[in-house]
């Protein structure tokens, strides 16, 4: 049998497991819920009725009480008032006796008898009242008469006494019975609750093994897989739903994906030995290119240069002609610092002195409308820098910010210390940028595109960044007043 209904479930779709799963939940709570309401029901129940038999009791012995008084001022004065009084409180105690219990197997004997007692005392009771009221008040009997309906009452009320306390002792003995069960009625719930977990627990167990496991077992295989590690063996289930027919798929989709991988592994192997000869190439041609490039700088003598530099400034020297000789002097400086510097790092001096010279042929060029000022918070022969720092940012302040601007401007280059890190700040009066400008300018520079950022830039972001861990290079710029080129470069601690 057990047998049967493991085949069974093995074989019924993964909807009817889940239906099945969820109706023996819905069961098993409902039978606790049940259980609960069952236990509560009767423990209230017992309750009511203790308590409903004592009001009762109570109830009547209270309308005995009201309708003696009522009886009694009645008989003193009998108004209207009085009558309506006396005959309310007697329809109530007719109502409170009516209400008492009366089931003999429910109440018991002495219950029972006490009942009986007061319901004939006060039938007797009731006719004798009635008969006594209509008596006139100065008939001879009048008087006795009405003695005997006090005695009858004072009968009743003891009668009434009696049933409450039986009531009182058989509810109290009631309850005495039922207190045990009340104690253990919080473990009858915890133990029947207990039941009801350990059912779901099973069933979760099951469903568990045919629905969770298969499924830890794909996104295992399928995480071996992504590491590309086939080596696993392939996945086994005895369902017969669609998780066994998933498992079956995934084992197809494994060794077609294997296959898959092995031949993209081929491919690439043949794409990278093609893509290393196509590197192999073009090194070649850029080395062809940089020999035909030296080739043609080696045709240029640059002392040839240097000396016709030299022999004009000797002839304006000599023409006294100051002005002409100090800017030939300062263009021959230049050359000869781009074309004879070979070190990528060198002492701030050398490049202050090439930006000094820079300055002194663009004031000449620009006169009055461009001022330079420099000042330098740091020790020149020692700081160290990259080559072809300072010209190219000092060239883009001038062709970029102030040639633009009709009454020209001010460049400022101001070098300080920051703990280890010399910062070199170049600032212009130019046109400036605007913010999104400005903001594509810095995407440019670190995606190091110099159709953007222009190729001096370009080249200092890129060597800074290259050459110094913690090296920076910012903009700041704001449109109609001006730019600013801040960079940040380490220093060696003996420097």
């Amino acid at each position: 049998m057990f047998k049967y209904l493991k085949n069974l479930w093995l074989r019924i779709s993964i909807k009817k497991k889940l239906g099945s799963f969820a109706a023996m939940v819905i069961l098993a709570m409902g039978l606790s819920v049940a259980f609960n309401i069952r236990v509560m029901k009767f423990s209230l129940d017992s309750f009511n009725i203790i308590l409903n038999d004592n009001s009762r009791c109570h109830d009547f012995q209270e309308a005995m009480e009201l309708e003696i008084r009522a009886f009694e001022n009645y008989v003193k004065e009998r108004t209207p008032d009085n009558r309506e009084e006396y005959v309310l409180a007697c329809v109530r105690s007719e109502r409170c006796l009516k209400s008492l219990p009366a089931n003999y197997s429910r109440i018991g004997e002495e219950r029972y008898a006490r009942t009986w007692n007061v319901r004939n005392g006060y039938e007797g009771y009731s006719l004798f009242r009635e008969k006594v009221l209509n008596m006139n008040t100065q008939d001879q009997n009048f008087i006795p008469s009405l003695y005997r309906v006090y005695a009858m009452q004072s009968y009743l009320q003891t009668y009434a006494r009696r049933l409450v306390q039986v009531t009182l002792k058989e509810g109290n003995d009631s309850y005495q019975e039922k207190v045990p069960f009340f104690y253990n009625m919080p473990y009858l719930i915890l133990m029947f609750s207990l039941v009801m977990m350990v059912v779901a627990m099973c069933l979760t167990k099951i469903l568990s093994n045919t629905l969770i496991n298969p499924l830890v077992m794909l996104a295992h295989s399928t995480r071996k897989i992504a590491r590309n590690d086939f080596s696993e063996a392939d996945l086994t289930g005895e369902n017969q739903d669609e998780m066994g027919e998933l498992v079956m798929a995934f084992n197809k989709m494994k060794h077609s994906t294997e296959g898959y991988i092995n031949t993209l592994k081929e491919n690439n192997e043949m794409s990278a030995l093609l893509h290393k000869e196509e590197l192999e190439k073009v090194e070649m041609e850029k080395r062809l290119d940089a020999t035909r490039l030296e080739l043609l700088k080696s045709q240029i003598n640059p002392h040839f240069l240097f000396n016709t530099l030299n022999m004009i400034a000797c002839m304006a020297k000599l023409e006294e002609a100051g002005t002409t000789e100090r800017m030939i002097s300062s263009m021959s400086n230049l050359f000869r610092y781009n074309l004879k510097v070979s070190e990528q790092i060198v002492p701030l001096e050398q490049e202050l002195k090439v930006v000094q010279d820079y300055m002194y042929l663009q004031q000449m060029r620009f006169g009055s409308r461009l001022r330079y000022d420099c000042k330098v918070e740091v020790d020149e022969k020692r700081v160290m820098i990259p080559a072809f720092t300072l010209q190219p940012v000092a060239e883009n302040a001038i062709i970029h910010g102030l040639s633009r601007k009709e009454q020209g401007g001010r460049i400022f280059l101001r070098i300080w210390r920051d703990g280890s890190d010399v910062i070199i700040s170049m600032a212009d009066t130019g046109v400036g940028m605007s913010e999104e400008w400005c903001q594509e300018l810095a995407e440019a520079l670190k995606v190091r595109s110099t159709a953007g950022a222009g190729i001096g830039l370009g080249n200092i972001y890129k060597r800074i960044h290259t050459m110094y861990q913690g090296g920076d290079l910012n903009i700041y710029s704001q449109e109609g007043r001006g730019t600013v080129i801040q960079m940040k470069i380490p220093q060696e601690e003996n420097t």
